[in-house]
C-alpha cells in the first residue's frame, strides 16, 4: 500500500504472489489476479534498479528490518509528531534528531485493483 500498488489488504493468494515478486523478482506461476496483473503490467513495473517495483518492495522490507533492529538496540526511538499526525524515528544520541527516510515512488498508475466478484 505504501507504494500505491495495492489499495486494500491482500488475500492469501495475492500475498503469495507479492512475496514471490519480492523474493524472485518475478511471478512465474501466478496464484491470483494480482500475479496476472504483475505479468501483464511488467513493462511498467520493471526498469533500472532504482525505478523497479521489485527494488522498492525489497528496499521497504529491508529498511523496515533495519529500523526495527536499531529500535531494538536503542539506537533509535519511535516518535509521534502531533502536528503531522505521523510517526518518525529519532536518534537519542543526537539530541533526538529525526532521521529522514528517502521518499518512495508511486505505482498508482499501474495499481492492482481486485476484480469484482460475481456471486
Amino acid at each position: 500500500m505504501k507504494l500505491g500498488f495495492v489499495e486494500a489488504p491482500l488475500e492469501d493468494d495475492e500475498r503469495e504472489d507479492l512475496v514471490n515478486l519480492a523474493v524472485n523478482g518475478h511471478v512465474e506461476n501466478p496464484a491470483s489476479a494480482l500475479g496476472d496483473h504483475v505479468n501483464s503490467s511488467w513493462g511498467e513495473l520493471d526498469g533500472p534498479s532504482e525505478r523497479s517495483l521489485v527494488h522498492w518492495l525489497r528496499r521497504l522490507v529491508f529498511r523496515g528490518a533495519w529500523l526495527d533492529q536499531r529500535v531494538k538496540e536503542s539506537e533509535l526511538e519511535i516518535m509521534f509528531d502531533e502536528d503531522s499526525q505521523t510517526f518518525g524515528y529519532a536518534q537519542p544520541d543526537r539530541n533526538y534528531e529525526l532521521i529522514e527516510l528517502s521518499p518512495e515512488p508511486s505505482w498508482r498508475r499501474v495499481k492492482y485493483r481486485r476484480p469484482e466478484r460475481i456471486d
